[in-house]
């Protein structure tokens, strides 16, 4: 399992019809841990309470949320708050 700190995030209030169910959701640019000399980051969907900037999130495994069932996020890195 992937964590990391959220290096920026925004809140998406108005969507591709294929997310329009979703709205409001919030997505956020993760620097993940163990980086090494480049720091490493993803963007990903969050899940759960809304992060801020700096907060530490932990990736959610497939199944651990509704969400991930969705076939809309397959592929999609998901993230929580830590």
């Amino acid at each position: 399992m992937r964590s990391g700190t959220v290096y920026t995030e925004t809140v998406i209030y108005s969507a591709p019809d294929a997310f329009a169910r979703d709205v409001p959701y919030q997505t956020a640019i993760i620097s993940l841990e163990g980086g090494g000399a480049g720091t490493r980051r993803l963007t990903a969907r969050i899940l759960g309470d809304r992060v801020r900037i700096g907060d530490p999130v932990i990736e959610v495994e497939p199944g651990e949320d509704p969400a991930t069932a969705s076939p809309l996020t397959a592929g999609v890195p998901l993230f929580r708050k830590a």
